[in-house]
This record gives structure tokens, sequence and C-alpha cells, in this order.
């Protein structure tokens, strides 16, 4: 069965063993052009680009080896198969060297032919499908999915550009869903490290047992249950990235060994005291300020200034409410395009609707706001009816909800962390699970929090 592409080229010098090929892989599907020697094929393959090119290693007027160097320096992704005789098998591993996919010795039947080429064009395909992968990952993460024209959002910019190439300890602190994930993958994804490991780790979901296993990694037999080596995050991510995500919820007692591994740059794996090389770059997050946490004696001077070489600050959607028609395009097409949908927009009450209410999940709440307005919607424009009644009923309340009110930052984060966690379970219908998923804290923090602000679940 034919696998990459539709043209293959055939340079053989023998008459008959050329035709053979020809018929046979022309009946699995292949276009095949054929040349009787290297100089024609050269001529051919310089019109056409094939895909394969299965040519002799021992030819007249230019050998199969020449040939290989000049259709690698015309098309470095062709795939080049190369056909070898009793006794130029070495010739043929130098061709492989030279950049030939396989080799196969005469003499052999058309079927082994076939599947040579079938195993030699999967694993090629299996390449170009990674390239494309890596595109696409890429493309995900790329500095142009942070969407904002508004001078804050240009200012977080200007600091991802500032610091993405270079090996600096990035902070991404801003309230939950305003995107620091983000922010931390478009650093990575915009470095000289992008084609290395991007690894995420969530501090506020590890339990404190399971913390340094996971970071470090263990060897077989260092507890119970430990029945074989594993690679830590930390090993796993070396040579790109790690992101730490809410870093302040590490324990106290851990952090002075994080310390010391930033500091020296080895770790070593538990039950095991050999020290391993690992070059990590380090991006965290927070969602309440460090500074405070220090304070509080929550969180530790030394390593706070280890990881916060450079501070940047995500704003709360409230505060750039001019980014919300571009962030509603953009999910609006998101989600229609991924539901098969034609939905031309929002009617102007919804927009209205949008920049007046004080969005306190930010752009995560927004943009599952648009997600499940797309799904209910009948129409070709959204109206109210699709929003949530905990949207609406925000409308009725009469005019902007903003936190900038007189009164201390204490009760102002103490409401938009109530609003949030009220809008989190009417949306997910008190599931704490999911509404921990969608406010980005682990469900023992939003426990807390419900018992803090005396929130009732139903």
């Amino acid at each position: 069965m034919k696998i990459c592409g539709t043209r293959l080229l055939i340079v053989e010098d023998e008459p008959l063993l050329r035709i053979t090929m020809a018929d046979a892989l022309r009946k699995e599907g292949w276009v095949v052009d054929v040349a009787e020697d290297g100089v024609k094929g050269s001529a051919l393959f310089e019109q056409h680009l094939h895909d394969v090119v299965l040519a002799d290693l021992v030819m007249p007027r230019m050998s199969g080896l020449d040939l290989l160097r000049r259709i690698k320096a015309m098309h470095p992704e062709a795939t080049v198969v190369i056909i070898t005789a009793h006794g130029t098998v070495d010739r043929a591993v130098e061709a492989m060297r030279e950049g030939a996919e396989d080799f196969i010795a005469k003499p052999f039947s058309m079927a082994q032919l076939i599947v040579r080429l079938s195993n030699v064009c999967s694993v090629r395909l299996l390449q170009q499908q990674n390239v494309r992968l890596q595109q696409q990952l890429e493309q995900r993460h790329s500095f142009s999915n942070i969407i904002g024209k508004s001078k804050e959002m240009q200012e977080v910019f200007d600091l991802i550009r500032l610091v993405a190439d270079s090996d600096a300890s990035v902070l991404v602190h801003g309230e939950s869903g305003t995107g620091k994930e983000m922010v931390a993958s478009a650093i990575h994804f915009n470095s000289r490290r992008r084609t290395k490991p991007y690894v995420r780790v969530s501090c506020a979901s590890l339990p404190e047992s399971l913390i340094e296993s996971e970071l470090f990694g263990y060897e077989k037999g260092a507890f119970t249950g430990a029945s074989e080596r594993r690679i830590g995050r930390f090993e796993a991510a070396s040579g790109g990235t790690l992101f730490l995500d809410e870093i302040g919820e590490l324990p106290w007692n851990f952090q002075v060994k994080l310390l010391r591994v930033l500091q020296e740059r080895q770790i070593e794996r538990l039950g095991s005291n050999r020290p391993i090389d690992v070059d990590v770059r380090i991006v965290s997050a927070s969602l309440r300020p460090l500074e405070e946490e220090i304070d509080a004696g929550k969180f530790r001077e030394d390593l706070y200034f280890r990881v916060n070489t450079v501070s940047i600050h995500l704003p709360p959607l409230r505060e750039r409410t001019e980014d919300i028609p571009l962030l509603v395009q953009s999910f609006l097409h998101e989600f229609a395009e991924e539901r098969g949908r034609e939905i031309d927009g929002f009617v102007d009450e919804v927009m209205d609707l949008f920049e007046a209410y004080s969005w306190p999940g930010n752009v995560r709440e927004l943009r599952n706001v648009v997600e499940r307005a797309v799904l209910f919607s009948r129409g070709s424009q959204i109206t109210l009816d699709e929003l949530p009644t905990s949207l609406r009923g925000d409308r009725q309340e009469g005019g902007r909800r903003r936190v900038a009110q007189v009164r201390s930052l204490h009760e102002a984060v103490d409401q938009a962390e109530t609003e949030a966690i009220r809008a989190a379970l009417a949306a997910t219908e008190g599931r704490r699970a999911e509404a921990a998923d969608l406010l980005g804290i682990s469900r023992k923090t939003l426990w807390e929090k419900i018992k803090l602000h005396e929130i009732t679940v139903d």
C-alpha cells in the first residue's frame, strides 16, 4: 500500500529489473518515473521533486551515491532508498550516513521491496507529522494567541519580548483566569529553548508527601511501592522550561530544597545520593502576591529573589475592558468553527453587558461564557437568552460593579474571590472538582475559601 506521497522515481540501469519494479509499484498506486542512469535520474528529479527515489548504487555516468548527494542538495526532505548488490553493502552503509533512509540488497522479491518501501515511508510520515504537530504546538502557544490592545497588555507583550530569549527566571502574577499559563508558554515557545521540553507543574494540586518525588524523581526501592525508577519533572524539563504554577502553595520545608536545586542546578532522586545536573529555566506563577506571603511567614524571601528575576503582572479583565470585544470575537470564532456553526456575532445588548460586567473569573470566565453561548445558540446572533442566569442577573442589578469603589483592598479581594467562586459553582452546578479546575486552584484551596467566605453550596 502506498504511504509516502504520490510520485516515485526509479533509477536502475538493468532494464528488466527497472520495468519489473515500475509495474509492481504502479499496481500499488504510485505514479512512477524511471531513469536508466544517475544523470537522467537527476534531471527527472529536478523537474518533479519526487517524494521517494529508489536508486541503484552502481550505475554508469553517475553512481547512486553521487545521485543521493545531488538529490539531498536539491530537496533535503526527499526519501532515498538505495539498491545494492552483494559486495557493496559497505558503500550502502556509507549512503545511509549521507542521508539515505534505507538500502535493499539484491536479489529481492517485489513483495520484499513493497514492504521495505512501506516501512521507510511509515517512519517518514511519522517524522513529517511530528514536525507539523510541533509547528501547531508552537502556533498554539505563540505570542499572537495572547490577545489585547490595551496599554496594560502592551506592557506585558513588551516584557515577554524582552525576557523570552534569556534564561532569566520569571514570576507571573495576577488573579485567577488572567492567563498566567499562556504567558509562561509564550515565553518558552519564543525562546531558544522552544524545541526542548515545556513541563508544567501545578504546585497546588500536589500532596505534600509527593512533591519531592514528583519534582526530583526516585530510584527503585526508595520507598514502599517504588517498583521502578521514575524521572522527576526537573529531569523531564532539562534543556527546556519548567513552569511552577502557584509556587506560593509549596510547603515551607520543601522551599529550602527547591532553593538549593535552583542555586546548584543539581537534583538528587529519592533513594540516591548521586547528584544529577539539570539545565532548566524556571517560570513561576502566583495568584497571591508573594510579598504578602513572605510577610506572613509562608514563603521564603531568598527563594522569592531566586524565582523573581523578572516580574510580569497580568491585569484583571475589569481593568482592560477595551480588550473584551477582541477576546469575544476570538473565542466566538474558535468555538463556532469547532462545532461547525455559522454565527455572526452577539447582539448589542450582550456586548454592553460584557463590558459592564466585572468578570471575577477574568478571561477564563469570559471564554467559558462564550463557549456556553455558542453551544446553546439558536440563530445567527447570540442574545441575552444564551447567557448564564448569573450573568443576566448582574445586568439587572444595574451599572458597572467595579472593585475600584471606595473600600479597602482586603474587602475588594474578598468580594472578587466570593463572586468568582459563586460563578464557578453556578457554572458547574455545584461540582467542586470542576469548579476548582475552572478557577485554577486546588480542591483543598477551594474548600478553604468556601468556608472562609461562608459560601452556601447547594
